[in-house]
């Protein structure tokens, strides 16, 4: 398993993403030797929970390759009970040291649940509306911080940031086992937003990460 440390894993993930950013990848472990080596275990770094969008390819973004990152995705990266089930296998099997939840700007599943804020919004497919129906109370706590008006006024990115923040704290929320590993000192957790302009992970929350960003407090509310 993983030696690293928490910061560490986070550090070596930005690294990797500002040779993606600068066009200087060096496509590390994704060698015929890399896939042999894997055969028979993984020692990923990291997790990641991220959106399902087709411009979030993991890997690429952080210059990583086969058996980096125990990769989880659904569209608007919203926590349920297979998201948690994932991630806890990851910690508690793998014991990877830091989980980072990547969403993005553009995102369809915010702006469907922006869209889908007013009574009156035109019905989506049930399947769709349950899966984004938890990104709406970002929506409109952005809309309500902002004195109200039309959805039309509301800023997409700060929803999406608010969004984050809460998929941060409704993860520790939900899992003893990864919040203990947090308070413990063996797991970090980074909620960050891929720019698709510019290619850069951009740290919006963190929890347990030894770094100049500051810890949003309001993550551990709740928390066990």
């Amino acid at each position: 398993m993983t030696t690293l440390t928490p910061t560490a894993a986070w550090e070596q993930m930005l690294e990797g993403n500002k040779r993606f950013v600068s066009g200087e990848p060096r496509h590390p472990n994704q060698d015929v030797g890399r896939r042999h080596d894997l055969a028979d275990h993984q020692n990923p770094l990291a997790t990641l929970f991220g959106c399902s969008d087709s411009r979030l390819a993991a890997e690429i973004i952080f210059d990583l390759g086969l058996g980096d990152l125990f990769v989880v995705r659904n569209a608007g990266q919203v926590i349920g009970e297979s998201i948690v089930a994932s991630l806890e296998y990851a910690v508690g099997i793998l014991e990877v040291p830091l989980i980072v939840v990547l969403a993005h700007d553009s995102c369809g599943a915010v702006r469907a649940a922006i869209d889908g804020t007013p009574i009156d919004a035109e019905p989506l497919p049930p399947q769709i509306w349950k899966l984004i129906a938890p990104i709406v109370p970002a929506a409109r706590k952005v809309l309500a911080e902002n004195g109200g008006g039309a959805v039309s006024d509301i800023d997409a990115e700060l929803v999406g940031k608010e969004h984050l923040r809460n998929t941060v704290r409704n993860l520790l929320q939900s899992s003893e086992m990864i919040s203990t590993a947090v308070a413990e000192g063996r797991l970090g957790i980074v909620g960050a937003n891929y720019r698709l302009s510019e290619g850069t992970a951009v740290p919006v929350i963190t929890v347990g990460i030894e770094s100049g960003i500051a810890v949003d407090p309001a993550t551990l509310e709740g928390s066990k």
